[in-house]
């Protein structure tokens, strides 16, 4: 089924009776504008206990063979019954024990696929490791091919039975994903073309997945005569030296130009195995699926996708000239995009540091909602340090509603880590929110998985914006629109980006070429005349993970932040009684439409009003720092 299930929870997912000892704590440094070594602390890392206690645990190997023996006896129990159980007395109540079971074995399949999933993100080149990861997902996914007939035969029952099983309170729980689940009716094959789509998944589009995460987890770019990961080249791109942002700008071309071939191939192969999928299925438009499991109209991501290209000019445009103007350029290189200010020293926060900013913050706003974040600190929730090997950017994972998520970070003390944190850590305490909703309903829309995270970056710059100076004030609010520019209209330059590529790759094979002119076409129009796109930046499409995981992903971030900052300004006119309404949205999980969970701040996302909004706040930013003095 195309939904979002407990099956697979995968980042990029009997509870241990004693917690195994976290691995010490990693003792970074990193170096301010000056050069000066400054120390992170002790960088926490994650101990993932709370799912089993080690890769040959005996309880890995029993609960794999409990997931196979109880998948092969819920199909024995309820394949080809599902029609004739409703048309007996108390409906209702036996449907509703078939769906408590089949939630039950997917929490436990989802406790195998997280423990799996995050010892691999925390080190993808460990050859024990990804074994250890494809064994579990290869069992996965032939256990789960059992449960696949649940979900085909819930939508060959006639609506009106089913609403009149759901008449039943014990069924009528269920019926936000139930309803889910009939959505897709329209796009369901017969049962043995979903059968055989499940079980080649694993070596069709995962297996392609697997390839371009081990790939990029194993570059390595040479900055200085040193060989660097991903992560700390794309670091260097934020730092106070112009020679060192262009070395690292010039690494990553060389790297991604040497494995463009290989790139270009997993871009290729995955677009077409989702233009397969979608004509079997029958979906109009290539964004469609994505609209479907996120719970969204494409009426409604059109007018955000329309607000936000015909504000390029107000946006993005309008703060690359200023910036410009800052380093007294017409122009600057595309490594220079977001370059740390002129004359201001990039301040380096240790690891305590930003966790205290980022829980004051939240305790400001909800004494609630920094308790729930600060578990994530107290309990070894979080795996921060930059590793070898470790999956680049950062992620918070539900895992499953009977353990907790986990969040991992590259953190390298840089305010925009800071943010980082607190993004993360947003999804964290969503997740934990949402959790009681049980596994079939935990699970948020990603349009609505951006709104905790967004609106705890925003706390944290406020909170922080508070407390500066005028100097410290510019350099915040420039590093804030920044950051907003990379949430909006990156975004959306980046789903063009994929609108056009897969559009494109419907005719027929790209070249690299090809994708190539795709990128710096969208890239030239969202960034606007004053950033330079010189030689090697075409290949900066080829790193991009979401284009790989999850295509069409990427407006869920520009959504998030125009919603959140909507949501903001509500909480600034009326602050007495919004965070309870707040947390009643977190806590809804998967059970409730957008247009529901909005209502109650007066704030309707079909109406393209709603857009603007969230663009002025950018605007209104810009403008400040047009008005300050010239840095």
């Amino acid at each position: 089924m195309l939904r979002r299930d407990p099956f697979h929870r995968k980042p990029s997912m009997t509870v241990a009776k004693k917690r195994a000892p976290a691995r010490p704590a990693s003792r970074k440094t990193s170096k301010t504008s000056t050069g000066k070594k400054t120390s992170l602390g002790k960088l926490p890392e994650w101990d993932l206990s709370a799912l089993y206690p080690a890769i040959d645990s005996p309880q890995v190997k029993q609960d794999l063979e409990r997931i196979d023996a109880e998948c092969a006896a819920f199909e024995e129990a309820y394949k080809g019954n599902l029609a004739e159980m409703v048309s007996r007395p108390a409906a209702g109540a036996a449907l509703a024990e078939a769906v408590k079971r089949y939630e039950a074995i997917g929490d436990l399949i989802g406790r195998l696929g997280s423990y799996a999933g995050l010892l691999y993100a925390g080190q993808q080149t460990d050859p024990i490791r990804a074994k250890f990861y494809g064994d579990v997902d290869e069992r996965i996914t032939a256990a789960s091919s059992h449960l696949l007939f649940f979900g085909l035969e819930l939508n060959r029952i006639d609506d009106a039975v089913l609403d009149a099983a759901m008449e039943d309170p014990i069924l009528g729980h269920y019926r936000p994903w139930i309803d889910d689940v009939r959505k897709e009716k329209p796009y369901q094959l017969e049962d043995r073309v979903e059968l055989l789509f499940h079980e080649k998944s694993m070596t069709g589009h995962g297996a392609w997945n697997r390839l371009f995460d081990e790939t990029l987890a194993a570059l390595r770019f040479k900055v200085s005569g040193k060989a660097l990961s991903l992560e700390p080249t794309l670091n260097l791109l934020q730092d106070s030296l112009p020679a060192k942002r262009k070395a690292a700008a010039d690494a990553l071309a060389v790297t991604f130009k040497e494995n463009l071939r290989t790139f270009t191939l997993v871009t290729n192969t995955l677009a077409k195995d989702k233009e397969i999928s979608d004509r079997w299925r029958g979906f109009a438009d290539i964004a469609d699926a994505r609209h479907l499991s996120n719970r969204v109209e494409r009426e409604v991501v059109e007018a955000l996708v329309s607000s936000v290209q015909a504000n390029y000019p107000r946006l993005s445009h309008r703060y690359y000239a200023l910036k410009a103007k800052w380093f007294g350029k017409k122009t600057l290189p595309h490594w220079d995009r977001n370059a740390p200010l002129p004359k201001v020293e990039t301040r380096i926060f240790p690891w305590t540091e930003a966790r205290d900013t980022v829980l004051g913050a939240y305790g400001e706003f909800s004494p609630r909602m920094a308790s729930v974040a600060e578990r994530f600190f107290k309990e070894n929730w979080i795996d921060a340090p930059v590793r070898l090997g470790k999956a680049s950017g950062a992620f918070a994972h539900p895992t499953v509603p009977s353990a907790h998520p986990y969040v991992l970070l590259n953190y390298q003390g840089r305010p925009r880590d800071v943010m980082t944190l607190a993004h993360e850590l947003g999804h964290g305490v969503h997740q934990v929110l949402a959790a009681p909703n049980g596994a079939l309903m935990a699970p948020t829309p990603l349009t609505l998985a951006e709104t905790a995270s967004v609106f705890g970056e925003m706390l944290t710059f406020r909170a922080l914006l508070r407390q500066s100076g005028p100097d410290q004030r510019r350099t915040m609010l420039a590093s804030k629109v920044e950051d907003m520019l990379n949430t909006v209209v990156r975004q959306i330059a980046f789903y063009s980006f994929e609108r056009k590529l897969h559009t494109e790759r419907r005719n027929g094979e790209l070249t690299a070429d090809k994708i190539s002119e795709i990128w710096m076409s969208v890239q030239a129009d969202s960034l606007g005349p004053a950033i330079r796109l010189g030689p090697g930046y075409e290949t900066y499409w080829s790193y991009i993970p979401h284009f790989i995981h999850s295509p069409f992903y990427v407006y869920a971030y520009a959504f998030g932040d125009c919603l959140v900052n909507s949501l903001y300004g509500v909480y600034e006119k009326a602050a007495d009684g919004f965070a309870d309404k707040y947390f009643a949205l977190l806590s809804a999980g998967g059970t409730k439409h957008h247009s529901e969970l909005l209502a109650p701040f007066g704030l309707d996302a079909r109406d393209p009003a709603f857009w603007q909004i969230g663009l002025n706040m950018i605007a209104g930013m810009i403008d400040e720092l047009e008005k300050m003095e010239s840095i």
